[in-house]
């Protein structure tokens, strides 16, 4: 599998690396491009709950790139042909979110894939230009290789399928969303990402992903999260948010300034 210029992400997983992305749903290129510069290996704009739109994750990218980070995106419900598009900018990876069968799984990958993987249509001409690659032809051998699929798990219909979603070509990991995924355990009684309930889900989607020789991830809210996860088996950790960064930031600050006085 060879790595493309200026690709790091698959590369880096493929080496057996616990990646951590930063989170970013305020569409504020130079924020993503902050976050990446203090040392996320990735960093994610989430385009599904947050307020990125196509112009803005084309700057965004860009920013994240120039900031020393793999670019990811999470694209809208359903929205696979922004799954394209984004690639075509420069992302490293996409995020899918409700991926409840192995046909969502399918069409999920074919979007994002080359033939004879997928159906991905040609047009990566700024994704070749950030990158430094001169010859597309190096892009279309090595893209499928170097572009990661991350198959969001959140439904009870989703578990039941895991296996078939993981084992599907062109899915290269599962991602679990957990807050989703307690809402939908508890009959929406609840949101809580830490029950129980998806605890033990936790360490099933795991255990598919290793199975099918895939990357387990998940979003988690905080650090302490984060690293509890990895020890269970998680390769792949979103942490907090640009807006959750923000908020602590600022009450740190607001703490320090009521302490002393």
């Amino acid at each position: 599998m060879a790595s493309l210029p200026g690709f790091s992400l698959a590369a880096r997983l493929r080496a057996g690396e616990t990646i951590y992305t930063g989170w970013c749903g305020l569409p504020a290129p130079m924020v993503a491009e902050i976050v990446a510069r203090e040392g996320f290996s990735a960093v994610t704009l989430d385009s599904q709950h947050g307020m990125w739109d196509l112009a803005g994750l084309a700057v965004g990218i860009a920013a994240v790139r120039q900031g020393g980070a793999a670019p990811i995106v999470r694209v809208p419900l359903g929205d696979f042909a922004m799954a394209s598009r984004v690639l075509d900018f420069g992302a490293e990876g996409i995020i899918a979110p409700m991926i409840n069968t192995a046909a969502d799984a399918r069409a999920f990958a074919a979007a994002a894939k080359f033939p004879p993987i997928g159906e991905r249509s040609w047009g990566p001409h700024r994704a070749t230009m950030l990158a430094g690659i001169a010859n597309q032809k190096d892009y279309l051998a090595s893209a499928n290789d170097n572009v990661v699929t991350l198959a969001m798990i959140e439904t009870r219909v989703a578990l039941a399928n895991i296996d078939a979603i993981a084992s599907t070509p062109g899915i290269d990991g599962l991602f679990l969303g957990p807050s989703d995924l307690s809402i939908a355990l508890s009959d929406g009684r609840t949101l809580d990402p830490e029950s129980k309930e998806v605890e033990t889900e936790l360490d099933r989607i795991v255990a598919a992903a290793q199975k099918a020789g895939k990357i387990p991830g998940a979003f988690c809210a905080t650090a302490e999260r984060a690293v509890a996860v990895t020890k269970r088996g998680m390769r792949f950790c979103a942490i907090s948010s640009d807006m959750g960064f923000l908020r602590a930031g600022a009450r740190a600050q607001l703490d320090k300034l009521t302490a002393a006085t």
